[in-house]
């Protein structure tokens, strides 16, 4: 089943790929690797919050799935409008706001790792990095970047 397929049976729509708020890219490709600048929690409206105060883990996974929803439609623009030009995730940095006490990081950040196998299969499984930060942009919860195999 396609990439496409696949997220059509799971109820989910890419995006149109988020524009940078600074001065960066939102994507380099180098060859066939994509390397995807940090993607916020934001869908519709921005998801804010810091794990450990006034944001549970399941809420902090559901942020973070909305990251990796993000890093796809950002693939998506990568490969010219063409998600399953998707080889697979090579590698995630999720970045937690969270508390100094709080050491879920690792499960609020499966959020992601676990809708990207579940999209993706086998390509979906990745290494990874799980950290806490005191703040992130716009006062959001999970921000996660990523690197990316494209035919």
């Amino acid at each position: 089943m396609s990439i496409a397929a696949k997220l059509e049976n799971l109820g989910v729509t890419l995006p149109d790929a988020p524009a940078p708020a600074a001065n960066y890219v939102p994507f380099v490709r180098v060859g066939n690797i994509v390397y995807v600048s940090g993607q916020i929690s934001k869908d519709d409206d921005l998801i804010t919050g810091k794990l450990g105060d006034d944001m549970g883990v399941e809420a902090g996974a559901a942020a973070a799935k909305v990251c990796a929803i993000n890093l796809l439609a950002q693939v998506k623009a990568a490969c010219g409008g063409d998600i399953d030009k998707l080889v697979r995730v090579i590698k995630l940095t999720g970045f937690v706001n969270s508390t100094a006490d709080f050491t879920a990081q690792p499960q609020v950040i499966n959020g992601a790792s676990d809708f990207l196998v579940e999209a993706l299969g086998e390509a979906g499984r990745h290494s990874r990095s799980a950290v806490s930060a005191a703040a992130l942009p716009l006062g959001v919860a999970v921000e996660i970047e990523g690197i990316f195999e494209i035919q």
